[in-house]
């Protein structure tokens, strides 16, 4: 579907006898953010559809057929960092419970949904929070952009969300990720101890036509911070952290230890 409304996009631009560049300045974005609605990579915000849909004069359609609509809303604090994840050119996350949302399997993202969640979810509601989830992960079809960087403490890959073979794909997904050169993956170790960014975690973003920001989420609670000082200070620190975190190369060799682990947990349950 996110293609076919890409298509038709691109149908009623050239339609309006408009370049990408023009339809980006008369609705405010990117150039490069209405070239991925149109590949299919990405789904414009409510926001963005509404500027859209004003500037080609498509009588709501944008708006009403938009990819998502169908889909479980998101919860309500994580709505505006969903469509300013969309539009991001870099995106760094700190994680200190869960994989990121955008880089999780199936598998995982159903297990978190089940096992996290409260109230509970209901199996089809969950059935769409999952594909909510995985439509997010289309992001990274694009090779280049946006630049993804994932900061994981070791406790994200050492807590058995799921089970052995979960966690075991996951982790190799990760891997998957890193050694296509889709992504950067750091571990901080547990042996660190104590740093700046336990507390929660983080997501920083940049972008091409507006200034970065930082979306800090806990318990049933999230904000998206775009004040310039505080955001500094967010970069600030995951950039001390991110320093003390293991070189890529020895991360990598510490997640498919893990993976390896996970693999011989679950091939033992399905032998005794």
């Amino acid at each position: 579907m996110v293609t076919a409304y890409g298509d038709w996009l691109r149908q009623q631009r050239e339609a309006a006898g408009l370049t990408q560049q023009e339809l980006a300045d008369a609705a405010i974005m990117s150039r490069t953010h209405i070239a991925h609605i149109e590949a299919g990579r990405r789904v414009p915000s409510e926001e963005d559809a509404r500027r859209l849909d004003k500037v080609l004069n498509t009588g709501g359609a944008l708006i009403n057929f938009r990819p998502g609509n169908e889909r479980r809303p998101v919860a309500a604090h994580f709505e505006a960092a969903l469509a300013m994840e969309q539009q991001a050119s870099m995106i760094r996350e700190f994680a200190l419970s869960f994989v990121p949302g955008i880089l999780q399997t199936e598998g995982y993202a159903d297990a978190v949904l089940r096992d996290a969640a409260f109230p509970p979810l209901g199996k089809e509601e969950r059935t769409k929070a999952v594909a909510t989830r995985l439509d997010r992960a289309q992001i990274l079809d694009e090779p280049l952009s946006p630049v993804v960087w994932a900061l994981l403490d070791e406790a994200v890959l050492r807590r058995p969300v799921g089970g052995p073979e979960v966690m075991s794909d996951q982790i190799k997904h990760l891997v998957g990720l890193v050694e296509n050169e889709r992504i950067r993956a750091h571990v901080v170790p547990l042996a660190l101890g104590g740093h700046p960014l336990m507390v929660s975690m983080v997501s920083l973003m940049w972008f091409e036509d507006q200034p970065p920001v930082a979306y800090v989420e806990a318990l049933h609670t999230g904000t998206v911070h775009d004040e310039p000082a505080l955001v500094q200070r967010f970069q600030a620190t995951y950039d001390l952290v991110l320093g003390d975190a293991l070189p890529q190369k020895e991360s990598l060799a510490l997640m498919r230890s893990i993976a390896k682990d996970y693999g011989h947990h679950d091939r033992a349950a399905h032998t005794s």
